[in-house]
Formats: C-alpha cells, sequence, structure tokens
C-alpha cells in the first residue's frame, strides 16, 4: 500500500537524527538503504500510471458543461436581450462569474496550508513549512469541493425550456426592429429566412457555415489577436504563483489569498464597468474595437513596469554563492566543495535548506559544515551550531549557528508590495475589455453563425492556447533551474530552486513577445473595419438604398451599416 507523498525520499531513513546529516568527518553516510530491487519495482510501477487518463476525462466534462455558457449563453444573450443591452448583459454576467475565482482562490490559500496527506498522516512528524520547495497542499480538497458545487449549480439548467419561446428571426422582425427602406429589402429578408429554415442540418452545410467564418478577414483577424493576447493570459495565470514564489519569496497561500481577496474583485468591477460603457455610449463595432485597443495598451504599459521589479538571485552556498558565503559563482552545474566542509563526507543531491545567521541559505547541514543541532519540540523548529562555513564568511559575531528552512527575502518586500498594485491595475484594464472581445466575435459574423463562430473561437483558443501554452511556457522557464531533485530511481525530479532573476526575465518576456503583436493586430483590425464599412457605405448609396437599427445601435457601424455581410445578403444586410 502507497504510503503517501514523500518529500525527500532521499532523507527518510527514519530517525531523525540520521536524516539530518549533520557534518560527519571522515565517515561515509548511507543514504537510502532501499534494495535494488524494491527500487526498479517502484520505478516500473510510477512508469504505468494512468492517472493522466482521469485528469483528460475530467477536463472534456468540464468543456462539455462550459458549452450552455459559452458560446451558447453569450449568443443567447444577444438574441433575446433589448436592444443595445446586450454588452450590459454580458458584462454582467462576467461579472458575476468572478464569484467563483474568487471563492477558489480563497479556498486554495486554505488548502495549500495543509498537508497534502492530512488525515493520513501524523503532522508532528512533518518538518518542513510551506515556505519549502518540497511542500505539497492539500490540492485534492479543491477539486472535491469544486466538483459538488459543479453538481449543484448544474440542477436550473434542467428546468429551462428545450425551445425558446420566441426565435431570434421571429423577435425582431416581428417587433419590426429594423426599419428598412424598400420592399425589395423587405422580400429579401423574408427569403432569406425561408431558405434558413429549409436548409439541411448535415455536414455539407456545417461545412459552408465553417467555410464562411474563416474567409470572413474580421474574424480571422480577430482571431490570431485574441489568440495571441489570451495565450499571454493563459501562460502568465499558470505560472504566476510560482512567479511570486520565486521572485519575492512568497508562499503559494499566500499568492492565492492575495489575488482572490485584491485583484480578482477589481476584475469583476472592471467587466462590469467596461459593459456599461459600451453601453452608456452606444459605441459602434469600430468604437468597440478601439476600447479594446485602449485597454490592451493601459494593461500592456503596466506589464512593462513589471521589468524593473525583478530581484536579484538568492544568497544560496553552493548555487549562487561559494560554499563560505562570501563570492558569487558564474556556474551553477557544479560548485567545487570549500575548506569548510571538504572533509565532511556530504551528499551534494541532499536537500536540507538551512538558513545561517549570516542571511545565506545553505543546501543542507553537512554542507554548511554543522556539527551539532537541537530539537525544540514546542516551537517545532531546529537549530544547527558550530557551523564552519558560517564562521568562515566574514560573519564575527554569534554562534554560527542556522536554522531549519531557507531564509526570507526580506529585500525584495517592497518590490512585491509594488507588484500587487500593478497587477491589480494591469487586471483591471484586461477585464475592462473582456465585454469588447465577446462583442467583436458575435457582430463580425452572420447572426445565424453567431454560435458557431464563438464556438470555433473558443475551440482555437482551448488547443492552442490552453493546451500548448502552458507547454512551451513550462520548457522555458525548466532551463532557469539551477537545482534539480534526484528520485529514488535515479531520474530529474522537481526543480528545488530557480535562477531568480533569468526566471524573471523569461517569464516576462514570454508575456511581451506575445502580447506585443496583438496590439499591432489591433491596428491592422480597425484599419480593416474602417476600410470595409467605407467601402459598404458607397455601395449602399451607389444602390439608393440604406437601413437604420435605432434601437440596436451597437449592431451597426457609425455609418448605419453592418460590419461582414454575406454574399447572398451583398453588402446592406444586417448581421
Amino acid at each position: 500500500m502507497d504510503s503517501g507523498y514523500r518529500y525527500a525520499t532521499e532523507n527518510d531513513i527514519g530517525s531523525l537524527e540520521k536524516s539530518m546529516l549533520t557534518c560527519l568527518i571522515n565517515e561515509t553516510t548511507s543514504l537510502n538503504g532501499t534494495s535494488p530491487e524494491i527500487v526498479e519495482k517502484g520505478c516500473v510501477k510510477g512508469s504505468r500510471s494512468y492517472t493522466w487518463i482521469y485528469v483528460l476525462m475530467g477536463n472534456m466534462l468540464r468543456g462539455i458543461g462550459e458549452t450552455p455558457i459559452v458560446p451558447l449563453g453569450i449568443s443567447y444573450i444577444d438574441d433575446f436581450s433589448k436592444g443595445g443591452h446586450s454588452s450590459m448583459y454580458i458584462g454582467t454576467l462576467h461579472t458575476i462569474a468572478m464569484i467563483g475565482p474568487i471563492l477558489g482562490f480563497i479556498m486554495s490559500s486554505v488548502c495549500a496550508k495543509l498537508y497534502v496527506d492530512i488525515g493520513y498522516v501524523d503532522l508532528s512528524s512533518i518538518r518542513i513549512t510551506p515556505q519549502d520547495a518540497r511542500w505539497v497542499g492539500a490540492w485534492w480538497l479543491s477539486f472535491i469541493v469544486n466538483g459538488l458545487l459543479c453538481i449543484i449549480s448544474s440542477i436550473p439548467f434542467f428546468f429551462l425550456p428545450k425551445i425558446p419561446k420566441r426565435s431570434q428571426k421571429e423577435r425582431k422582425y416581428s417587433s419590426s426592429l429594423y426599419v428598412l427602406k424598400t420592399d425589395e429589402e423587405k422580400n429579401h429578408m423574408t427569403n432569406l429566412t425561408k431558405q434558413e429554415k429549409q436548409a439541411p442540418a448535415n455536414m455539407t452545410g456545417f461545412l459552408r457555415s465553417l467555410k464562411s467564418i474563416l474567409t470572413n478577414d474580421l474574424y480571422i483577424i480577430f482571431l490570431i489577436l485574441t489568440l495571441l493576447h489570451i495565450s499571454s493570459l493563459i501562460g502568465s495565470f499558470t505560472y504566476m504563483f510560482k512567479f511570486a514564489e520565486q521572485q519575492f519569496g512568497q508562499t503559494a497561500s499566500q499568492v492565492n489569498f492575495l489575488l482572490g481577496i485584491i485583484t480578482l474583485p477589481t476584475m469583476a468591477t472592471g467587466t462590469f464597468l467596461g459593459g456599461y460603457i459600451i453601453k452608456k455610449f452606444k459605441l459602434t463595432l469600430v468604437g468597440i474595437a478601439k476600447f479594446a485597443f485602449f485597454t490592451s495598451s493601459m494593461a500592456y504599459v503596466f506589464h512593462l513596469l513589471y521589468f524593473p521589479l525583478i530581484c536579484e538571485n538568492k544568497s544560496f552556498a553552493g548555487l549562487t554563492l561559494t560554499y563560505d558565503g562570501m563570492n558569487p559563482v558564474d556556474s551553477h552545474i557544479d560548485v567545487p566543495l570549500s575548506y569548510c566542509n571538504s572533509d565532511c563526507s556530504c551528499d551534494k543531491n541532499q536537500w536540507e535548506p538551512i538558513c545561517g545567521e549570516n542571511g545565506v541559505t545553505y543546501i543542507s547541514p553537512c554542507l554548511a559544515g554543522c556539527k551539532s543541532f537541537r530539537v525544540d519540540k514546542k516551537l517545532n523548529n531546529t537549530e544547527f551550531y558550530d557551523c564552519s562555513c558560517i564562521s568562515d564568511s566574514d560573519f564575527l559575531h554569534g554562534n554560527h549557528s542556522a536554522l531549519l528552512g531557507e531564509c526570507p527575502r526580506d529585500k525584495c518586500k517592497t518590490k512585491y508590495n509594488i507588484y500587487i498594485i500593478f497587477q491589480v491595475i494591469l487586471s483591471f484594464f484586461t477585464a475592462m475589455g473582456s465585454t469588447s472581445f465577446m462583442l467583436i466575435v458575435i457582430k463580425c459574423v452572420q447572426p445565424e453563425l453567431k454560435s458557431l463562430a464563438m464556438g470555433f473561437h473558443s475551440l482555437v483558443i482551448r488547443t492552442v492556447g490552453g493546451i500548448l501554452t502552458p507547454i512551451y511556457y513550462g520548457a522555458f522557464i525548466d532551463r532557469t533551474c539551477i537545482k534539480w531533485s534526484v528520485t529514488s530511481c535515479g531520474a530529474r525530479g522537481a526543480c528545488r530552486i530557480y535562477n531568480s532573476r533569468l526566471f524573471g526575465i523569461i517569464y516576462l518576456g514570454l508575456n511581451t513577445s506575445l502580447k506585443t503583436p496583438a496590439l499591432f493586430l489591433y491596428v491592422v483590425l480597425i484599419y480593416v473595419m474602417k476600410k470595409k464599412f467605407k467601402k459598404n457605405e458607397n455601395k449602399t448609396l451607389e444602390n439608393g438604398r440604406k437601413f437604420t437599427d435605432e434601437n440596436n445601435p451597437e449592431s451597426v457601424n457609425k455609418n448605419g451599416y453592418y460590419c461582414e455581410p454575406s454574399d447572398e445578403q451583398n453588402s446592406e444586410s444586417p448581421l
């Protein structure tokens, strides 16, 4: 039977005295008494794990469950809302949706403080803390609570009618929302409705509809634009907590709680305000695109301000400093032992970080040259004494002692506070433009293709952005690791510590490389929109026909014409 998560299998020898592995002069320490046969069986068992199948199936079910909200829910709101109010409703929907992430972050913060095997192990025997790189919180509790909430929230969907009382076409045409100036246009819309009712629901019809949105230049430009923009958001959010941990020395629990309490309510406010502004000023499609460009540009500016906040590397003897803690090193691959620990028979793979009185973190008590230690069970703390490497680091005061755990990064505390302020402002502008994304997608295609357009848009974003982005972000970030753990099978395990400065440059650089071309595509999108509207206006004036939509100003451009007409509808047919 599996004994659960082992945060340091190479040190799990049974007794506390042996596991600390202090400096033993001219002695060879056995680090692992496990026989090769047992290790080999464990490795074979681990390599045949099929746990990933459950994760895959869970995400597939989650994606199916999100379909009634996006894209079908957004399309439904746009069809059945009062004229000019769809942006307000969509903004309100996203604002209310922020309640979930807020509760999720708070719950994750609580779970991250709990040990992963809570309820199965004696917590008094766990000597690491959430500040330790080996700490794993009770992540599984969040999935259980979230699953139960999803089941409860799905119950109201069973009471929705199978067919809406009034369809989009009946609602819009019977209420005379469109003011058509000629009988020819009335006949054209009547024929269009008949053709839609008679259209066969087969693969040919689907391919024809798919071809229609894929040949829409505005839709394709915006698809690529949002792919770049949302990919940067996905990559940024995925590694945001690791970034805060490595740069500012914050735990995952602290970052979760702070983002849940401060950042997400700000995003909810920005989302609601964005929808309200679009409704209040009755922005046209070009106006909505300009508004989205403005919010993205402001978020981009505050993103660039993150670069000066990058912290220097941690003072880590044997990784960023020599073992005596005095001189920086250029190579983190193989730092030679110093005269203060060369006779201690230490294992460099052992990871038991301690914080010396000199403010330098050491990989283990042995590599710090510590000869003795004392365990304080009341304070749940361990202190090491007679550490020769600390005494040789020009630290003249104190008893050359060290405490179990890494040293805190007090120097970056001010930068962390500034980072949170910038993160709040950036999140506000990003959220304020989120409603614009939805409106541009559904108003640049024919009305009967809105659901398909949003569905295809979500498919591309989820597959290319949601799957590939964390992979290449993780691959680049892994290159900044300067200390890897070693599993019992001899393979490379998790990263113990990163090059903080290089981590920050790569993390922020990847975000910038995705956001920059997205801003340029905004300029192209607005230019193409204006050019298309001007062309539609000229065609309409030549034909002597014009329509207006006084009750729904969002769906027409500044001159009263729609964005992307179909071939059958000519340039003046509405979306």
